[in-house]
């Protein structure tokens, strides 16, 4: 029999009763006539059931949740409450048919219902008596059919009747003492039944039997029949719980634990060597091994974990759950490299020899590396430094890395850390965990084989955070020399000597990076290339690189210089040499088809020729068109990806001296404009700007690009620029560009990213950058030939600033263009005679 039938739980789905006996519904004599006496409607709505089958006298709970089913308990217990209950052919069917319905079912009376959370229904029902169904009239909303009484037929009585209803009741007494998860009150409970015909629906209900079995004990109408049938059910059932009593005895009296954990894996160790497989036994041995070869490495910590978790292994099953997971750790523990190094090159000339192999220019990192390795020869355990380039893409950071490894003779890793939001990434995961790993740092660790790489953690500046943690709280750890000797690994759970590791970050932006974190790297910035450096670049490794990968050789194409010029100056803007290697791609790709298609042998590439390969020229120097008319100042602007021209435009017209401000531009810039017109306004006496033209005219001025948001102080002396231009019409110098911050005092304050802006000055033909004063000095740390051409002009105040940059010719007398409204309302009242008319002048 099932052991949850005498659960009182499973029969009312309530746990609130006082004792056994009120938990099961005993019915006598009497109720059981009344029941099957009362007659059955000609036609009842109709519920299939999954998983049981429903037995006249019988009380069980079922959850309701289909469509059709709810509606059909919704309408039949606001009516009668009686309904037709039927079980499925296939319990897996979900939407059954009539088809997958037997036809010999149980009327039942819906007893209680309990409304649940989730929309579904349960229901406390009784069977009453069984029917056959003999038509199905109706499916939607849900099943109805014509229905007929079944009857039973007692053809057993007397003595004969007795006798066998107490070989039942023995029977089952006998399965209540011996299941161990019966209560011993289930026995009471069935003694008490007097009824023959329920004890056969109770016990029939409670069978451990399939559906189908169950409703044959529902179709069979002889009682004599039905009874032999339970009683073979009942002895087969005693059959195993005395099979299942004798092996515990056996087991409990033959052999203790270690007698049967020895003779079960005696006689498993012989069936895999029949089998040919290698056993766990001999796994562990290897791990065991292999853990002893390398001893001398091990920390005394990570050695003693090893023998406990490979000890712990040894007494695990294969088949136990968490064998898999111990085994993947002592795995892990074994291969890192805890005490591994590789031995360092400290030729100083041959390491500096491969930095200019790989890369042209950089001298600021090339000379920060050179300057380790001098140190790590003269003090043999120096800690790492922990080093950040910062700049545009394209400039060779990620690459830089690589070069660096090569120099020093060290292996080489890269973790990408863009759009990194789970701590654990860094850390590594709890083995509670199902599918645990270690951190990222210690799977790179394992996978270099060495304790001292160089560790690429690329775009550092992009990691996120979110509910799962912030990784740049755990990387605080991690790049902290003083810190990272001891780094914990939550997989591990063992410290691991990260200070021999060089980390080299790599970053677009330094904003996005929290201060702490910054304050632990020491960065070194990376400018985008000028002209000469590109050409160099694309001379020495760009060209090479895409004739080896497109399957030519040097003498099948040649680019001259003019070629490169005319790639680098009208089909790239950018300060890195991404989109200019795949240009020179583009060009090499359409040689190469010439020449497998045997058009020609080899081809020059000149400037003509780029033209006629990659189409029209797509990038023009716009300055000298755009600042033709009085009111466009250009500016220059630094952004992650190099620097770059900003033009700010300014119009003025009638109103009321309201300035609006667009192009996205952030609160910084805004305040920018203001001071402009404000110090604009204390000297317009000596520009020629009439008071009116501030009280008289609204100023409009507007930042181009105005789907990109734009902020920053930067932009102060542009502005200046700008407006004064617009109200004094004159024209702003179109070979002139300009940097720089302004204060209400007519100040200029230095700004950021100096080089950078410089160099997209000189890609945008600009002659003449105007700079604050105190950023001279940046100016001297540029490369001569990089800045060769332009001439700097630099600023303490605002004052010296708008004769430099205005034209002395004005487009239109600032007097006559903003002379008040006032004014000229009394010159026409002068001319008035008094007629209503105006007199005409001559």
């Amino acid at each position: 029999m099932k052991d949850r039938i005498f659960d009182p739980k499973n029969i009312f789905g309530d746990e609130n009763f006082d004792d056994f006996e009120q938990a099961i519904p005993l019915l006598s004599e009497e109720e059981e006539r009344k029941i099957t006496e009362s007659g059955i409607p000609e036609s009842l709505p109709i519920l299939p059931l999954k998983n049981t089958v429903l037995f006249p006298g019988v009380v069980i709970p079922i959850t309701v949740g289909r469509d059709r089913s709810l509606e059909l308990v919704k309408t039949a217990y606001e009516s009668d409450k009686i309904i037709g209950i039927v079980s499925q052919k296939d319990a897996d069917q979900e939407d059954p048919g009539i088809d997958d319905l037997y036809h010999i079912g149980t009327v039942a009376q819906i007893l209680k219902l309990i409304k649940m959370p989730d929309g579904s229904k349960s229901i406390v029902i009784q069977g009453k008596s069984v029917f056959k169904v003999n038509e199905f009239t109706e499916t939607d909303p849900y099943f109805r059919a014509n229905v007929e009484q079944f009857r039973n037929v007692q053809d057993m009585e007397g003595l004969e009747l007795q006798g066998a209803i107490r070989s039942v009741k023995e029977t089952a007494a006998q399965i209540v003492n011996k299941s161990p998860n019966i209560p011993s009150e289930a026995s009471i409970a069935i003694n008490n039944i007097k009824s023959p015909t329920f004890l056969l629906n109770f016990i029939s209900s409670n069978l451990n039997v399939s559906i189908e079995e169950k409703q044959g004990l529902l179709e069979t109408q002889s009682f004599t029949q039905r009874l032999q049938k339970v009683i073979d059910y009942l002895e087969k059932e005693l059959q195993v719980l005395d099979v299942s009593e004798q092996i515990r005895t056996k087991v409990k009296t033959d052999i203790d634990d270690q007698q049967r954990d020895f003779y079960l894996r005696q006689q498993l160790k012989a069936i895999q060597e029949e089998l040919g497989e290698d056993n766990e036994q001999q796994e562990v041995e290897k791990l065991r091994a292999k853990a002893m070869e390398r001893k001398d490495e091990f920390p005394e910590a990570v050695m003693k974990t090893i023998n406990k978790e490979l000890d712990r292994l040894q007494r695990t099953p294969a088949q136990a759950p968490n064998h898999g997971i111990i085994m993947s750790y002592v795995e892990t523990l074994i291969d890192l490299p805890w005490n591994k190094f590789t031995e360092d090159k400290l030729d100083l000339k041959k390491a500096r020899e491969i930095l200019d192999e790989d890369h042209y220019g950089l001298e600021k990192v090339k000379k920060r590396i050179i300057e380790y390795l001098a140190v790590l020869k003269l003090k043999k355990d120096m800690k790492a430094p922990i080093l950040c380039f910062y700049g545009p893409p394209g400039v060779g950071k990620t690459s830089l890395g690589k070069s660096i490894a090569r120099s020093i003779n060290r292996e080489f890793s890269r973790i990408s850390l863009g759009g990194l939001r789970d701590e654990a990434e860094i850390r590594g995961h709890r083995r509670t965990y199902i599918g645990a790993l270690p951190g990222r740092i210690i799977q790179n660790m394992k996978k270099t084989g060495s304790s001292n790489p160089v560790m690429m953690l690329d775009e550092i500046d992009k990691v996120g955070s979110d509910f799962r943690g912030d990784p740049t709280s755990a990387l605080l750890e991690v790049l902290d020399p003083e810190q990272n000797d001891s780094f914990y690994d939550n997989y591990l759970e063992l410290e691991y000597d990260l200070s021999k590791v060089l980390f080299i970050a790599t970053a677009n932006s330094l904003e996005t990076i929290p201060a702490p974190l910054r304050d632990r790297m020491e960065i070194i910035p990376i400018s985008g290339y000028t002209l000469e450096e590109k050409t160099e670049i694309a001379k020495k490794y760009l060209i090479p690189r895409q004739i080896e990968e497109n399957g030519l050789d040097k003498k099948q194409i040649t680019f001259n210089e003019e070629a490169i010029h005319a790639v680098i100056d009208g089909y790239t803007r950018e300060s890195g040499v991404r989109n200019l290697s795949r240009e020179i791609g583009s060009l090499t790709r359409s040689v190469a088809a010439q020449v497998a298609s045997e058009e020609i042998k080899s081809k020059k590439i000149s400037a003509k020729a780029v033209e006629e390969i990659l189409g029209k020229r797509k990038f023009f120097s716009d300055v000298v068109e755009r600042t033709t008319v009085p009111g466009v100042s250009t500016g220059l602007a630094w952004t992650p990806y190099g620097g770059d021209i900003l033009f700010i435009e300014a119009s003025v017209s009638k109103g009321s001296g309201k300035i609006q401000v667009t192009g996205q531009l952030g609160d910084v810039m805004k305040e920018s404009t203001s001071l402009a017109v404000s110090h604009l306004k204390t000297i317009s006496d000596e520009l020629n700007i009439p008071a009116s033209a501030f009280t008289e005219w609204d100023l409009h001025i507007h930042v181009p690009a105005g789907s990109v948001p734009k902020d920053g102080p930067s932009a102060g002396v542009a502005m200046l620029s700008a407006v004064a231009s617009i109200f004094t019409q004159r024209k702003v110098k179109n070979t002139i560009a300009m940097t720089g911050e302004i204060t209400l005092r007519g100040a200029v304050l230095p700004v950021g990213g100096i080089k950078e802006k410089v160099l997209a000055a000189r890609r945008a033909g600009i002659e003449t950058v105007i700079l604050p004063k105190k950023n001279e000095k940046d100016v001297d740390e540029i490369e001569k030939e990089t800045i060769e051409g332009i001439k700097f002009v630099y600023l303490e105040r605002m004052e010296d600033l708008l004769g430099f940059v205005l034209e002395n010719e004005e487009v239109h007398d600032p007097q006559q263009k903003f002379k008040s409204r006032k004014e000229n309302k009394k010159a026409e009242s002068g001319t008035n005679n008094g007629s209503g008319f105006v007199k005409e002048e001559h």
